[in-house]
This record gives structure tokens, sequence and C-alpha cells, in this order.
């Protein structure tokens, strides 16, 4: 049996969506139901990973839950003024979604590949997300490291959380603010016989 490849995008819309996303800082409900979710992280695992190694895994965060992972990132603040702040802002999204890395020992593909990959994949759900009209923005999170949070989430000890993907709905009224050009000249080298 025969199968057909699903149609490209037209022209121009990858590079669309690249050139105007923008991260969201200002979310409200609703957020992504389950099942969408699960087909946008579907795509976003087609993102550049050699071996398909797939070496991270997501928690989605919802609800109370957010005011209980706040609370367990609040327990590393120094102070109690800063605790309130740290609490606070695992509720500026409906939908948290925590980015652990997961390496794998592997002979051919080093740590720092797999850490690429990793990076790959949550860029690509930011874009696709915003495809689809959510607002998205990824933050480190307040003491990602601190045994608290590593216990709430249960982060294994060969993981690394690497942040938080904050997702909801752009509030009404936030446009997404302008960005100039970057003037990339500097940041390419040419090798070729030219320059021989």
């Amino acid at each position: 049996m025969t199968t057909v490849p699903a149609p490209r995008p037209a022209a121009g819309t990858v590079e669309t969506a690249i050139r105007t996303r923008r991260s969201t800082i200002r979310l409200t409900e609703p957020a992504p139901s389950p099942d969408e979710l699960l087909d946008l992280l579907a795509a976003a695992a087609t993102a550049p990973d050699h071996g398909q190694l797939r070496p991270w895994r997501l928690i989605a965060i919802r609800g109370d839950a957010r005011a209980g992972l706040g609370e367990a990132a609040a327990e590393a603040a120094p102070t109690a003024d800063l605790a309130e702040r740290v609490a606070a802002k695992h509720l500026r999204a409906p939908l948290m979604l925590a980015i652990v890395f997961q390496p794998r020992k592997h002979p051919t593909i080093p740590r720092w590949e797999q850490l690429a990959a990793t990076s790959a994949m949550a860029t690509t759900l930011l874009l696709l997300l915003d495809t689809r009209g959510w607002g998205g923005v990824w933050f480190g999170g307040p003491y990602p490291d601190a045994p608290q949070v590593r216990k709430h989430l249960a982060i294994g000890d060969g993981e690394q959380l690497l942040g938080y993907l904050y997702v909801g709905t752009p509030v009404p009224g936030d446009g997404p603010r302008p960005r100039p050009a970057a003037d990339v000249r500097s940041k390419l080298t040419w090798l070729d016989d030219i320059a021989l």
C-alpha cells in the first residue's frame, strides 16, 4: 500500500510563524485542552532529534497544582517577602509545562546534542502554540534546582528541570511587541574556495 505524504504548508507559512512569534507574558484562561496539548506535543516531537531519543518529558501543571508548586518553590526562597513573590509567579498562566531533560547514555549521541534536541522540541512547541492562537513564554522559573521543587515534581537524579512553558490565552489588547530585525552579518562566516 502506498502512503501519500501530507501536503506541505504553503511557502512562507513557517517563516511567517517564526518571524512573528513573540513571548506572551500576560496570559489568561483558557489553555489548551489535554487532547489538544497531546496533538501539539506529537507535532513538536518531530523537531530535530538525532536517534529519536526524545530525551525529555513534560509535566502539565494546572489549577490548584500551580499553587502547590509555588509553595514548594517558595520554601527555597531566602526571605518571606521573596517567598510570597515566588509563589505568585506560578499563578500567572492557566497552564505550566515543566520541561524535564532526561539525558540518555548513548555511544554516539552526546549529552549536549540531546539537550539541543530538547530545546528544539520546546521551541517548536512554542511556535505551534502561537500558530493556534495560544500565548506562551519559556521562563527558567524560580529555584528550578531547589530540592523542594525537584521533590514536588518528582525530578529524578539524572534529570534536569529546564524551566516552564507558561501557556494560555493572550490578554485581549496585548498585541505582539515589535522586534527589530537582527543584524546577523557578524554571525556568519563563509569558508569556500573564494576565501582560500
